[in-house]
């Protein structure tokens, strides 16, 4: 069964990240530039939270909102939580729903390897599924229930 370290793999291991002293301007415009939905924010070379696009619709409701002068760690998540890179999909799936969240760094020997999102998950989970009903498939064709009756022996004939 695959991992998250697997689906990181396939996905690719690029960890988009912003200092703790970037504003929600800095982040947005990174996330815009690259199609994610989630940056992490990292403080000496630690990463230290995340920030995601529903932190950004929460605090677009604020009435002092200007992303140009909120700096990231007063609207981060915070502490970080993180999974291990050998969790197997449906542990990823299960923790995704439990904690209602939609994306998870992926933890490998105390560093951040990536970052996977509910989609990402749903995606392997689905691929998975998929060849499992095709070996089944394979395996039960109509061949096997058109010879599956018992044939008689020469000799009991």
């Amino acid at each position: 069964m695959k991992t998250a370290e697997d689906i990181l793999m396939q996905k690719g291991l690029q960890l988009y990240s912003v200092p703790i002293t970037a504003t929600l301007h800095d982040a947005i415009e990174m996330m815009l530039a690259n199609h994610i939905g989630a940056v992490l924010v990292e403080e000496q070379g630690k990463m230290v939270g995340i920030w995601v696009e529903r932190d950004l619709l929460r605090a677009s409701l604020a009435p002092d909102f200007n992303p140009h002068d909120i700096p990231i760690c007063e609207r981060m998540t915070k502490p970080l939580i993180t999974v291990a890179h050998s969790e197997t999909i449906y542990r990823l799936m299960d923790k995704l729903l439990g904690m209602r969240v939609r994306h998870l760094p992926v933890e490998k020997e105390g560093k951040i390897i990536g970052v996977l999102s509910s989609g990402d998950v749903i995606r392997a989970a689905l691929l998975e599924k998929t060849h499992e009903f095709d070996e089944l498939n394979h395996l039960l064709s109509w061949e096997y229930y058109e010879n599956w009756r018992w044939k008689k022996q020469p000799s009991e004939r």
